[in-house]
């Protein structure tokens, strides 16, 4: 493991094994309740990211993405923005184009220069003729880079 990934690794580590202490509760469904400022600009990173999916829009997408992201979903691995683009990126964006994606629960903490953002969903639609009725859970963790938060680590898990 790279200095970069030891250090993004030992970031992880001390925002899980310290979330409970400092949680910040975000329930988005149906409204949010006030957040830290920190904690409201990494989330609204998060609900971009997904919108510019739903619309399409891979660019946009991707752009959220630090270079150095690691995706991980369903046992596999992407290791960073140029693989993901690459690879997964497009079929997201389509499977999001054609679903429907609502936030029923959503928590936020803050570390440092790191944030996380925990979402629970619901996925409904019809993708390739079959039908989607999924519930799923994402982590995405950010960094603040130059004043901006940039997506550095995503863990998806689905089922129903």
């Amino acid at each position: 493991m790279s200095f970069h990934g030891k250090t993004a690794a030992f970031a992880l580590a001390t925002i899980v094994a310290t979330g409970t202490a400092y949680a910040q509760s975000r329930n988005v469904s149906p409204a949010p309740t006030a957040a830290s400022p920190a904690t409201n600009k990494a989330a609204a990173v998060v609900d971009s990211f997904h919108r510019s999916l739903q619309q399409g829009d891979l660019v946009a997408a991707a752009a959220f993405l630090s270079p150095d992201v690691i995706i991980f979903e369903s046992g596999s691995v992407e290791r960073n923005r140029a693989e993901y683009v690459s690879h997964h990126l497009p079929a997201d964006a389509a499977f999001a184009k054609v679903t429907t994606r609502k936030v029923t629960a959503q928590s936020a903490n803050l570390v440092g220069n790191f944030a996380w953002i925990a979402t629970e969903s619901r996925t409904r639609g019809t993708f390739k003729g079959k039908a989607i009725d999924s519930g799923s859970t994402e982590t995405m963790v950010l960094r603040a880079e130059g004043g901006t938060w940039k997506i550095v680590h995503i863990h998806w898990s689905s089922g129903k």
